[in-house]
């Protein structure tokens, strides 16, 4: 079976194509993707209305793009999935009408999938994918949460943030810091030129019993230091501020990380979301593993951001797993902005 994945929930339009035997690893044909981060620079973050007037533009030419690199025609689909939540609710729309009415054409399915699974699961289209059950750490611009995962559809949540996600902290401070957009790569960039030591910045929530983050203490830390430097912010300052910044953000994750290992008997970890590519999380956080003899997992870097792979992978895995219920062949659909992860668990239903 071929699935056709469509990403669009926030600023990435993302088309994949994945082939879904009957048993056995589902394999990535072709992607292709957009990012709109260069339109967005000027505005220093996502703008929804623009975010929705591009994805309209590119979701088809992607969807060519995609189908010639496979050598596949349309009538080869045998189903079209779509981010049908969490996400911006005009992004959203326009992936899932473009899934939907293409689907209808083609007199196919359509499958609505949750973006956080996509991620959750996009380890599986790595060479040396994940086994169940395993401990996931989602971490990205707008989510840093800890869920046990005992297999497709079978998700309990561990801890969340309970303000800003470490995401938004990084492209929070790199603004603070006057870095480029998106602030996140942009500080991690420059904090390879700095002292991850020179600023005791807080790690909230560090020593909390349970497994919940917090990040708008450190943005509030970051802010404080800027000012106190002023004019005396020099270049040298900035690369040590964005360092002790990173450093924190990466310490409270890693230490969170283990602690659930710990908590839930576990040895495997998955790390899922675009912040899953920070480099020093990665080194911190094997190493932690590795003392508890644990391993941890993430996506190719490819598939960190947003991107249409990890749609059509986790539709394609729900197929395999008989939990794509919800597919809809009567040209019906609707998203959902705001749609925890959790409730796709069957203790949920």
């Amino acid at each position: 079976m071929k699935v056709l994945g469509i990403e669009s929930s926030c600023d990435e339009t993302g088309v994949a194509l994945v082939q879904a035997p009957a048993a056995g690893a589902p394999r990535l044909l072709a992607q292709a993707l957009h990012s709109q981060v260069a339109m967005h620079a000027d505005y220093g973050g996502v703008v929804p209305e623009l975010a929705s007037r591009d994805h309209i533009r590119r979701v088809l030419p992607l969807a060519r793009e995609v189908l010639a690199d496979a050598g596949c025609t349309l009538a080869e689909i045998d189903l079209v999935a779509y981010t049908r939540g969490p996400g911006l609710a005009g992004a959203l729309l326009v992936g899932a009408g473009v899934a939907v009415a293409l689907a209808a054409a083609l007199g196919r399915p359509a499958l609505g999938v949750h973006h956080l699974e996509g991620h959750l699961l996009s380890p599986f289209l790595a060479p040396e994918p994940p086994r169940f059950p395993f401990v996931a750490l989602l971490v990205s611009g707008g989510h840093t949460q800890l869920m046990r995962v005992q297999g497709v559809g079978d998700y309990a949540l561990l801890g969340e943030t309970i303000d800003d996600a470490a995401g938004e902290a990084f492209d929070k401070s790199a603004k603070l810091l006057g870095l480029g957009y998106p602030g996140g790569p942009a500080l991690a960039r420059m904090a390879e030129f700095g002292d991850p030591r020179a600023w005791p910045l807080p790690r909230p929530l560090l020593h909390s019993k349970d497994l919940d983050f917090s990040f708008a203490g450190l943005k509030t830390a970051v802010l404080t230091q800027v000012r106190k430097l002023g004019p005396n912010l020099c270049e040298q300052s900035r690369a040590d501020l964005a360092a002790s910044t990173q450093a924190a953000i990466v310490d409270v994750l890693v230490a969170k990380t283990l602690r659930a290992l710990s908590a839930t008997g576990l040895r495997r970890v998955v790390v899922a979301g675009g912040v899953g590519a920070n480099l020093r999380l990665r080194e911190q956080l094997d190493a932690g593993a590795a003392g508890l003899g644990a391993r941890v997992h993430y996506p190719p870097l490819a598939l960190c951001t947003d991107n249409g792979a990890m749609i059509a992978l986790a539709a394609a895995l729900r197929l395999q797993g008989g939990l794509a219920g919800e597919m809809r062949r009567d040209g019906a659909f609707d998203v959902r902005p705001r749609w925890p992860l959790a409730e796709l668990s069957p203790a949920a239903a």
